[in-house]
């Protein structure tokens, strides 16, 4: 085949809009709930007084334990049979666990010791990033298998990309929504407050996915499953062995590593400094003064959040026309400029400069998030083709669960670079020169080296168009047509 060869999608290969909708609704729970814990946990720091480095701790400690539960839950949705599905029980089941739990995380109770506050917190997250993994796993797997073309996956993560991005225009208004007096006596109460507004939604918009959407693949995996039962030695040790088999071979996958690496590399550079605008805005731009900050912090991601949806619709259509690889490089480089402005935009001067910077830095995780879910699902395919296996639970378990380690790595270390730079929440808008200097520098120029490595470790990825569509021939030769629900 020619490397320009341009292929049409099939009407049966379509997914009805108001389906991918309904899908883009578990991207809407699973971005509020990350923004929200990532936007709120400043609260423990300005509100309780703890250290920035103990906060950063408690935003990392708990994702580690998904380095085990992710993957397993992956390979328990994978070999799932049940009348319902092996992904919409969990679906369900998780979008009620993970609201309640999120809501009771925040009602800390006052005048505590920091221990307390401590202990609290970690135990309660390591509970509710249990039922984060029982709801968000299953879901991204299903969106692997909704449609076996290489473009309507395209289309179909635009799509929950874009919905998703909706929870990007609320949640930079949360520091602002927990510090209103008109709303809230203090910001602690603002925040235990906020987290059950956000627990009820999570659990009415999250359960529409496993109510509203039917698995392609069933059939498919349900034979796997019933194969691997018939099996002389399919016992527990079976099992282990089975999870232990398909997790090395998953994570052996170059393309998939690649896809990986590039993913850490992008959302970390931006969440390892999502805190630093909020301070620097506070702290130099503002001089210490936190509503005329937080506000322009609201603006800030307010604008971003509006400019990914326009993002998002272009690198879909890009990414149909000229391929999936190199509409990553087009965003990615984009968002790289928006970083660097910051340094020169991010200034007492004229504070509404701070919103040029927004637009463009939209690019990266809006085109990162568009592309990388359907480039995963190409990724699968050619696992089965060499594995006789369908393992999107797996491999979506670990992709995200990349996500979380870089997100958890990048609390911490965002914590970890602040208490570096000799911030002190005790001197105001008094901070040290060098203070301000390390912050600003911090802020702009670590996600654009991070972003640059990205573009190269990606520059090799395999799976090009043809290729996929080549995958696709040879697994419904295989399996005596094309697979469906």
């Amino acid at each position: 085949m020619s490397q320009t060869t341009h292929h049409q999608t099939a009407p049966a290969d379509r997914i009805p809009f108001a389906q991918k909708l309904i899908y883009g609704l578990g991207a809407f729970v699973n971005n509020t709930l990350a923004a929200a814990i990532g936007g709120m946990i400043i609260v423990l720091n300005l509100g309780y007084g703890m250290s920035p480095a103990l906060v950063g701790l408690l935003g990392a400690l708990p994702r580690l334990t998904d380095a085990i539960t992710d993957p397993l839950m992956g390979y328990i949705s994978d070999n799932t049979k049940s009348r319902w599905g092996r992904r919409r029980p969990y679906i369900f089941v998780g979008a009620i666990a993970v609201g309640i739990l999120y809501a009771l995380l925040w009602q800390l109770p006052a005048d505590k010791s920091d221990t307390f506050y401590f202990t609290y917190f970690l135990v309660g997250s390591l509970i509710f990033y249990l039922a984060y993994t029982v709801y968000a796993t299953p879901w991204v797997a299903l969106g692997y298998e909704l449609t076996p073309d290489y473009h309507e996956r395209t289309r179909l993560m635009g799509v929950q990309n874009f919905i998703g991005n909706i929870a990007y225009m609320i949640s930079p208004y949360f520091l602002a929504i927990m510090y209103s007096e008109r709303l809230f006596t203090d910001v602690k109460a603002g925040a235990g407050n906020l987290a059950i507004m956000i627990g009820v939604v999570v659990v009415l918009v999250g359960v529409m996915p496993a109510i509203f959407l039917r698995e392609r693949f069933k059939e498919v995996a349900a034979a796997e499953v019933d194969e691997k039962k018939e099996q002389p030695d399919g016992g527990m040790l079976h099992v282990i062995k089975d999870f232990i088999h398909g997790f090395a071979t998953t994570l052996k996958f170059k393309p998939f590593l690649k896809l990986c690496a590039a993913t850490f590399l992008v959302f970390n550079g931006f969440i390892l400094i999502a805190s630093f605008q909020s301070y620097v805005l506070i702290y130099y731009v503002f001089s210490g003064d936190a509503s005329k900050g937080a506000e322009l912090v609201g603006h800030s991601g307010l604008l971003m959040a509006v400019a990914a949806l326009g993002v998002i619709a272009f690198v879909t259509w890009l990414g149909t026309k000229v391929g999936k690889r190199k509409a990553f490089f087009v965003s990615t480089g984009i968002s790289m400029l928006g970083y660097a402005l910051k340094w020169f935009c991010y200034t007492p001067d004229n504070p509404w400069l701070a919103l040029i910077p927004a637009p463009l830095m939209a690019f990266g995780l809006a085109g990162l998030f568009t592309l990388m879910p359907s480039m995963i699902a190409d990724v699968v395919d050619a696992d089965e083709l060499n594995t006789h296996e369908r393992r999107e639970g797996m491999y979506g378990s670990i992709f995200w669960w990349v996500v979380k380690l870089g997100q958890a790595v990048a609390i911490a270390g965002g914590g970890i670079l602040l208490t570096l730079t000799g911030f002190d929440v005790e001197l105001g808008g008094n901070q040290a020169a060098a203070t301000i200097t390390y912050m600003r520098m911090f802020d702009a120029f670590v996600p654009c080296i991070a972003s640059g490595v990205a573009i190269w470790a990606i520059a090799t990825f395999s799976i090009t168009e043809d290729k996929a569509y080549e995958i696709r021939m040879e697994l419904e030769k295989r399996r005596g047509g094309a697979a469906t629900a």
